[in-house]
Protein backbone atom coordinates (compact mmCIF):
# COMPACT_ATOMS: atom_id res chain seq x y z
CA UNK A 1 0.00 0.00 0.00
CA UNK A 2 1.34 3.43 -0.87
CA UNK A 3 1.42 6.23 1.62
CA UNK A 4 1.24 9.91 0.93
CA UNK A 5 3.48 12.26 2.86
CA UNK A 6 3.10 15.99 2.78
CA UNK A 7 5.88 18.41 3.43
CA UNK A 8 5.59 22.10 4.00
CA UNK A 9 7.24 23.97 1.17
CA UNK A 10 8.58 27.47 1.61
CA UNK A 11 6.43 30.29 0.39
CA UNK A 12 7.36 31.60 -3.07
CA UNK A 13 7.81 35.01 -1.48
CA UNK A 14 10.66 33.76 0.72
CA UNK A 15 14.14 33.50 -0.65
CA UNK A 16 17.02 31.52 0.80
CA UNK A 17 18.88 34.61 1.92
CA UNK A 18 15.96 35.65 4.15
CA UNK A 19 14.82 38.63 2.07
CA UNK A 20 11.26 38.64 0.87
CA UNK A 21 9.83 39.75 -2.43
CA UNK A 22 6.33 41.18 -1.89
CA UNK A 23 5.34 40.59 -5.51
CA UNK A 24 6.42 36.93 -5.63
CA UNK A 25 3.44 35.81 -3.55
CA UNK A 26 1.02 37.80 -5.69
CA UNK A 27 2.62 36.47 -8.86
CA UNK A 28 2.43 32.89 -7.55
CA UNK A 29 -1.24 33.33 -6.63
CA UNK A 30 -2.24 34.62 -10.06
CA UNK A 31 -0.11 32.03 -11.81
CA UNK A 32 -1.84 29.24 -9.87
CA UNK A 33 -5.26 30.84 -10.37
CA UNK A 34 -4.84 31.16 -14.13
CA UNK A 35 -3.54 27.60 -14.44
CA UNK A 36 -6.60 26.26 -12.61
CA UNK A 37 -9.14 28.62 -14.20
CA UNK A 38 -8.17 27.77 -17.78
CA UNK A 39 -7.50 24.07 -17.32
CA UNK A 40 -9.25 22.32 -20.23
CA UNK A 41 -9.90 19.10 -18.26
CA UNK A 42 -13.49 18.97 -17.03
CA UNK A 43 -14.08 15.75 -15.08
CA UNK A 44 -17.85 16.26 -14.91
CA UNK A 45 -17.96 15.52 -18.65
CA UNK A 46 -16.47 12.07 -18.08
CA UNK A 47 -18.65 10.80 -15.23
CA UNK A 48 -21.14 8.07 -16.04
CA UNK A 49 -24.74 9.18 -15.83
CA UNK A 50 -26.47 5.86 -15.37
CA UNK A 51 -26.49 2.52 -17.16
CA UNK A 52 -25.47 2.49 -20.79
CA UNK A 53 -26.88 0.64 -23.79
CA UNK A 54 -25.02 -2.62 -23.04
CA UNK A 55 -26.60 -2.79 -19.58
CA UNK A 56 -30.05 -2.11 -21.02
CA UNK A 57 -29.59 -4.84 -23.65
CA UNK A 58 -28.49 -7.34 -21.00
CA UNK A 59 -31.46 -6.52 -18.79
CA UNK A 60 -33.87 -6.76 -21.72
CA UNK A 61 -32.48 -10.20 -22.62
CA UNK A 62 -32.83 -11.35 -19.00
CA UNK A 63 -36.45 -10.13 -18.91
CA UNK A 64 -37.27 -11.98 -22.14
CA UNK A 65 -35.86 -15.20 -20.69
CA UNK A 66 -37.80 -14.74 -17.44
CA UNK A 67 -41.16 -14.42 -19.28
Amino acid sequence: MASIDSASLPSPAERRDGHTNPFAGIRAFFSDFLAKAFNPYRPELHYMRGPGPACRAKLAAARRKAN
